[in-house]
Order: structure tokens, then C-alpha cells, then sequence
């Protein structure tokens, strides 16, 4: 069901009035990877406590069905997300009018729903801080990130989650430990994500025989947005390396480029035919199946050249029961034991990683048991159960129950 706000010329997908308590849920992005997944379970999470989430996307993509399936209204209205490329005098300026746009749409949106409470799914979203301290509503801020800089950025939104958000959410403590000796204010809380993890217990392989691959050959692969921080050329001289020594090695690389970050995926794929590993490496895509394709994995490598804030698909890697190599960069050195459920190597460093690939891909035991190990772990120590109860604690430090 559609619904149109005559008034205000607001499109509504699924829109479904009721009694109950609104929320306004701001999400950076509309893509099936980490934060998308994060916030449809949180999402959840508002739904079994009797409130009524509002979701608003910048832009069209996968998440759409899934808020559909929970029959959550939703809108697609440009939030002016921050990205490393806008940060110049022209890109600020283009984000500037773009936050301002949102923030009128907000303020019409707001005079149906009456909102008790705004929620902003990683620092990209920067309007719901402004719109909610404007209007004394209060604010929860899920950090996602750790931004090196430029300085001038990473103190205006210290400051902005200072006066905004009293509580704010970090994914992990590293991203704790980056942010708050900035804060005067603002107390982090740290919530370790957690995930539905049945798929990745029980999905089958099926890439080896889709690459045509023989059963013996050992598949190493990254899944992940290709963004500067990601660290796809870093992944294929590793792969470069490894080819040379163990011909019996092949790599996959899954995920489609952010808007606007189209010419790195153009270099990934100029890098794999000037080192001639056409027959050892393959750029697979955007891909729905990742249980799958995590099974069909492995080893598990996530080779982030800029600080990764608390990687979901680690999470999914060790649910898989895969061996994990990663960089020690931001939160993965709290997810993986290192020589117990996998690796974690220098940034940039493709001796490490070669030698900590080596070891896995010249023994399957210490594979078997890494990825036992690790399962185990995510079962353990980052269940949904645990992710939820701590969400739902957070929740109600900020609305009075009814």
C-alpha cells in the first residue's frame, strides 16, 4: 500500500497508521551490506517493543523488500550523506542543499506522525542531529564509523554529537576509543552487533562449481563495498603473491562499488588483467546469495586499509565456520583471536599476509579448526539475543514507557 500526505506531496511506501508510538529512523544507505542489515534488526527489535519505526532511505535499493516484509512505512528522500568525496569547498556546499531539502522534508513528516524519538544510523546521517535538537525531540546516534580525518571534519561532528546525542551507540570499542576523548559531553555505549546467523550455519557451497573449479583447489575470497577503505587492490597483491607459490589458490571478490566510487572498481579490474590473474582471480559482483557464497569459502579475508569500525561480514565469515585473516584495524582485533580463529596482519603489509595466508592455505586441519573456533565464538560472545537485549536498554533510557 502507497499513501500520498496530500498536504505535503509525501510518498509513503506501505504506509499503515496507527495508535502506537512513531520513530524516525534516518539510514545512510539502502544496500544489503553491514549497517543495512544492522538496522533492519534493530528495526525489529523497536517493532516487539509495541513502537512504530518511520524509515527513511536516501536513495532506491535492496532494503526496500525487506522493510516491505515488515510492513514498515518508508520514504526515499536525499539525506546529503557524508562521503569522503564531498569533503571540498563544492562537495560541502552540495551536501549543505542537500541537508536542507532534508530537513524540510523531516519537519512536513513530522506534522503526521508527531515523533518521539529520531534515530541515525551511522555519522553520514547528519540532518536527524540537527532536526531532533531543533526540535527537542531526542536523538540516538549508531556510530558505525572511525574517521582519521581531515581533522576539521572528525572535531565539527564530535561537536555535533556533543549537543545532539547524550547516548550515543558505538559498534566496538575501538570505535568507543576513537570518539570519546573528543566528547565533553556525549557518554558512548558500546553495542556489539549481532546477526541472524541460521543461513550461514546451513548454506551449501556452490561457487567452486560455478567457476568451474575443482574440489580441491582452495578458494579464498572478500566480501565487501568497494570504497577506499575497503581494501580491494591490497586483497589482489596478496592474491598476486600467493598464485606464484600455490597454483591450487583462487580468489573472489564480492561487492559493487558505492555511487560515485566507480572508478576504483574500473582500477581493481585493470589491476587483475595487468598482473595477468584472470585465471586465479574473479570480480563476482553485487551477490544475494553471500550464505553461499561464504560457504563456499575457505578462508575468509578482509584486508581494510582504513579503520573498519565492527566488520558484519567477520561475523558472518565465522558463523560460516571460515578461518579469518584481517587487518589489525579497528574492530576486527576484537572479533578475531589471533592463531585461534584466524589471522590479523599489518595494513598494507603483503608479507604478513602472505605468510599468514600460506600457513591456512598449506594446512586444511588448521583451517577446520580456526573455523570451528570461530563459530563458537560468534555463537557465543556476538549473539542476537545479546544484541537485542542491549538495544531494547538503550531504547528505554530514552523514551518513558506508555
Amino acid at each position: 500500500m502507497v499513501c500520498e500526505d496530500t498536504d505535503h506531496g509525501i510518498y509513503l511506501y506501505f504506509c499503515k497508521m496507527t495508535n502506537t508510538r512513531h520513530i524516525l529512523f534516518l539510514q545512510s544507505s539502502s544496500e544489503g551490506y553491514g549497517s543495512g542489515k544492522i538496522i533492519l534488526q534493530v528495526l525489529r527489535f523497536y517493532q516487539s517493543q509495541g513502537l512504530s519505526p518511520v524509515v527513511i532511505l536516501t536513495n532506491e535499493g535492496p532494503i526496500q523488500k525487506d522493510l516491505e516484509q515488515l510492513t514498515i512505512p518508508y520514504a526515499v528522500q536525499n539525506l546529503g550523506i557524508l562521503r569522503r568525496k564531498y569533503v571540498s569547498p563544492s562537495g560541502l556546499l552540495n551536501r549543505l542543499s542537500k541537508n536542507l531539502k532534508a530537513y524540510r522534508f523531516l519537519s512536513k513528516l513530522n506534522k503526521k506522525y508527531r515523533f518521539e524519538l529520531v534515530y541515525s544510523n551511522t555519522l553520514a546521517v547528519v540532518v536527524g542531529a540537527y532536526w531532533a535538537k531543533r526540535n527537542r525531540i531526542p536523538h540516538i546516534w549508531h556510530i558505525h564509523e572511525i574517521l582519521p580525518g581531515p581533522g576539521p571534519l572528525v572535531r565539527w561532528l564530535a561537536g555535533l554529537l556533543d549537543s545532539s546525542t547524550p547516548l550515543p551507540i558505538a559498534v566496538s570499542q575501538a570505535v568507543a576509543n576513537h570518539w570519546q576523548p573528543l566528547l565533553k559531553k556525549s557518554k558512548l555505549q558500546v553495542v556489539h552487533n549481532g546477526i541472524p546467523y541460521e543461513h550461514f550455519l546451513k548454506a551449501k557451497p556452490i561457487l567452486k562449481q560455478e567457476l568451474g573449479l575443482s574440489e580441491s583447489s582452495v578458494l579464498v575470497g572478500m566480501i565487501g563495498r568497494i570504497n577506499p577503505g575497503k581494501g580491494q587492490s591490497f586483497f589482489i597483491d596478496l592474491a598476486n603473491r600467493l598464485s606464484k607459490s600455490y597454483p591450487e589458490a583462487h580468489f573472489v571478490l564480492v561487492g559493487d562499488p558505492f555511487p560515485g566510487y566507480e572508478p576504483i572498481l574500473e582500477e581493481v579490474k585493470l589491476e587483475i588483467r595487468n598482473k595477468r590473474l584472470e585465471n586465479s582471480v574473479f570480480y563476482l559482483g553485487f551477490r544475494e546469495d553471500i550464505p553461499e557464497v561464504m560457504a563456499s569459502l575457505d578462508i575468509f579475508v578482509l584486508p581494510s586499509v582504513l579503520p573498519d569500525s565492527f566488520p558484519t561480514v567477520i561475523l558472518e565469515a565465522m558463523a560460516a565456520r571460515k578461518p579469518v585473516v584481517a587487518t589489525r584495524s579497528g574492530g576486527a582485533s576484537e572479533m578475531v583471536l589471533e592463531g585461534e580463529t584466524g589471522f590479523l596482519i599489518p595494513t598494507r603489509n603483503v608479507e604478513e599476509g602472505f605468510l599468514a595466508l600460506e600457513k591456512l592455505i598449506q594446512d586444511q586441519s588448521l583451517r577446520e579448526q580456526m573455523g570451528e573456533r570461530g563459530r563458537i565464538r560468534v555463537l557465543k560472545t556476538y549473539s542476537l539475543e545479546a544484541f537485542e537485549q542491549k538495544i531494547i536498554n538503550h531504547l528505554w533510557q530514552h523514551l518513558k514507557k506508555s
